[in-house]
């Protein structure tokens, strides 16, 4: 099992340098830190007094990686859930918030739970989680990790701006989609054939 700082590394990693893309609702963002993130944290890295694009380029990788362990692995209290959960929820409430919890309180309520769907990581939500780990030990990631590629899908299929981030120029599986796939078994994965067939719809 990595550690924490070590999921950490890899997620900024992932995320990569800075971006300003205007079809992304985060906003100017450097290694996966938004800067929404910034403004709520009050990081004014060069000392104006106001948190802007430019605080986030000074974005160091040993911030991003402080943030997301303060405040997305132990704020939600993701260390209360099994550890093969961990990697894939931690790296989803980076990308998506409230949402990765959320999807997991689906997916144990279509287990048999009976879960709030509020997107905070309870002793309720807790113990379902660890009780569906138990009763089928390796599924709950892999059902976990289909439902956040099909989540991905789905934004797609509303919103034509982000489907660049599903599907690659050229049809293949975008970004997030690989990285859905990163924490889901190879014998889960889509074919390019499925996956162009998925996508096949938005023209």
């Amino acid at each position: 099992m990595l550690s924490v700082e070590q999921i950490a590394d890899e997620i900024v990693a992932r995320e990569g340098g800075y971006v300003n893309d205007p079809d992304d609702p985060g906003g100017a963002t450097n290694f996966g830190v938004t800067i929404h993130t910034m403004r709520r944290l009050g990081l004014d890295l060069d000392g104006d007094g106001q948190v802007t694009a430019e605080d986030v380029r000074r974005l160091s990788r040993a911030q991003a990686r402080s943030i997301f362990v303060k405040h997305y692995f132990d704020g939600p209290g993701i260390a209360t859930l099994p550890e093969a959960l961990q990697p894939s929820v931690f790296d989803m409430h980076v990308n998506s918030g409230a949402n990765a919890v959320r999807l997991l309180q689906r997916l144990l309520n279509r287990m048999g739970h009976a879960l709030s769907v509020d997107g905070v990581i309870g002793p309720l939500t807790a113990a379902a989680a660890e009780a569906a780990a138990r009763a089928a030990p390796g599924y709950i990631t892999d059902a976990y990790g289909i439902e956040r590629r099909n989540y991905y899908y789905r934004i797609a299929d509303g919103r034509p701006a982000s489907r660049k981030y599903a599907r690659r120029r050229d049809g293949g599986k975008g970004g997030w989609i690989r990285r859905a796939e990163e924490f889901i078994s190879p014998k889960y994965h889509l074919t390019e054939a499925e996956h162009r067939a998925r996508v096949a719809k938005w023209g």
